[in-house]
This record gives C-alpha cells, sequence and structure tokens, in this order.
C-alpha cells in the first residue's frame, strides 16, 4: 500500500477513535499513537497498527490527524519527534481559540510540515451521522490536495486560507449548542417536576427546532443594522424570562439560564434610557 494511503491518528479519545473507525472502514492503512496503550490496543483489535512512539507514529505515513484535548497537547506530543515532521502534513482536530489554532500551524510549520487546522461538527461522536460535517481551514492547495482522504472521516466545509476559520466556525457552532442543551434541560425538568406529560413537550421541543431556523435567518439579517429588538421588544422579553424563571423555580428547577438571559434584556433596557436610543442585545453582545 503506498504511503498516500498510510496515515496516522495520533489521539484516541471518543473523536480519534471514530476517526481511525471510518478510515480503516474506507480501506487505509492506519497507525496510530495514544498516551495510554490500552486506547490503542483496542484500536489494533480493529485493524490499526500501533507506534510504540510518536517518532514511528508520524514516520507511518505522509499524513498525521492529532485528536487531542487542546493544542497546548500538540506541542508535547509532536515535540517528542520534531526531526520526523519534516516533509508531513498535520491534521489538527483538536479543538481551541483562533488564535491558539494559528499559533499552533506557525509552530508545525516553522518545522518544516503542512498544517490543517480542522473541526467535526458531528452528532457526539459519529462523523458519518448525515448531519455531521468537518470544518476546515488552511492553505486552499493543500486541502484540495487531501479533500478525498478528509472526506472519508465527514464532509468537508472549507472556511479559508486562515488557520484560525475553521474554530471560529466550530466554537461559533458550540456557541449555539450550549445554552440550547441546557435550556431544554431546563424546560424538560420544568415539564417534569410539573407533573406534564414530557413525551408530549419533546414533541412541541422538536417544533420549536424547526421555527428556530427561521429565526437565525430573521436575527442574522436584522444583526447587519445592528439587532431585532426595539424597546417594546425589550421589555416584553425581560417579562417573558421572569414569566420562566417563575414558571421553573414554583417547581424547584434551577433557573440560572434564565436569569442570565434576563439580565441581559435588563442591561439592554437601561443602556437604553440612558443613551435614549435603542440598543440591542446584540450590540451589547458584539462590545459596541
Amino acid at each position: 500500500m503506498s504511503e498516500t494511503q498510510s496515515v496516522t491518528v495520533v489521539g484516541l479519545g471518543p473523536m480519534g477513535q471514530s476517526t481511525v473507525e471510518s478510515l480503516l472502514r474506507a480501506g487505509y492503512d492506519v497507525t496510530v499513537w495514544n498516551r495510554s496503550s490500552g486506547k490503542a490496543d483496542a484500536m489494533v483489535e480493529l485493524g490499526a497498527r500501533k507506534a510504540s512512539t510518536v517518532a514511528e507514529a508520524l514516520d507511518a505515513g505522509a499524513v498525521t490527524f492529532l485528536s487531542l484535548t487542546h493544542y497546548a497537547a500538540m506541542y508535547d506530543v509532536l515535540g517528542q519527534a520534531v526531526p520526523e515532521l519534516d516533509g508531513k502534513t498535520i491534521v489538527n482536530l483538536s479543538s481551541d481559540s483562533p488564535e491558539k489554532a494559528r499559533e499552533g500551524a506557525a509552530w508545525v510549520t516553522e518545522r518544516g510540515a503542512a498544517f490543517v487546522s480542522a473541526g467535526y461538527m458531528s452528532q457526539g461522536d459519529d462523523i458519518s451521522h448525515p448531519l455531521s460535517y468537518l470544518i476546515v481551514s488552511g492553505p486552499q492547495d493543500l486541502v484540495t490536495t487531501h479533500e478525498e482522504l478528509l472526506n472519508v472521516l465527514s464532509p468537508v466545509h472549507y472556511v479559508g486560507p486562515d488557520y484560525g476559520f475553521s474554530q471560529v466556525y466550530y466554537q461559533a457552532g458550540l456557541t449555539l449548542l450550549h445554552p440550547v442543551m441546557l435550556s431544554f434541560e431546563q424546560a424538560l425538568a420544568m415539564v417534569e417536576r410539573s407533573g406534564a406529560d414530557t413525551e408530549r413537550y419533546v414533541g412541541y421541543a422538536v417544533k420549536s427546532m424547526d421555527s428556530l431556523k427561521e429565526f437565525l435567518v430573521q436575527f442574522a439579517e436584522a444583526a447587519k443594522v445592528g439587532g431585532v429588538e426595539d424597546i417594546a421588544m425589550l421589555k416584553m422579553m425581560d417579562a417573558g424570562a421572569q414569566h420562566i424563571i417563575d414558571a421553573s423555580e414554583e417547581v424547584g428547577v434551577d433557573a440560572t439560564l434564565s436569569h442570565a438571559a434576563q439580565s441581559m434584556w435588563r442591561r439592554a433596557i437601561d443602556a437604553s434610557d440612558q443613551s435614549g436610543g435603542v440598543v440591542t442585545t446584540y450590540r451589547l453582545i458584539r462590545g459596541d
């Protein structure tokens, strides 16, 4: 098997394991390395080859995927095998800030390797799910060269040559996801603690998510002119947040998230009163 068909995966957490499994299914010769050998042994059972050192792992193929906790771990790992970086391509799938991705790219390229920054937007660790995709940034010609390989993992969404942009879009995605997860748990707990039918509520919640798609488009258009609210809407959202807080706390459900939302509406109302004009929550969040 040629070198271009041989790839390496370093870091075998849930996403690293999913990466290995997808590559093996596609017929690639996969070498793995992990700090703890147990996870590597599990991948060997699926057909991967285990490297005993990082240097051996890098030597096994032209492309190495990193699936680590953060970029700081990249320095610890690749620092063990700097001479082997020359001429290789590193695809870092790790999550971190955009600036740390740019700094990491500089560190790798200064040591003779090419670099691609990437991140899975996936359904949990199911990178083959129809809704999963891979956000990628870095030199376009390099991404094009390895596009077939990258598409084996998840459909590639190239977002530009700036190494940090993959993390801008990735972290923006999580910024949306995290409060949705927490607010759904609050809502579900409110329904359950109230003695209402949680299964019925889940159906309503799914319909709400479909409706939210339209709101996102509307909010994005409004953001171009500074945001969506007028004073009446700000006051309505403040009152609505209080109703959610009351409904939650009446049955002993934590409403921290709703208090935080209410504080934003109230800040916008106060800022509007002080300025004599509308100050939207988007302007506050953006830091205007």
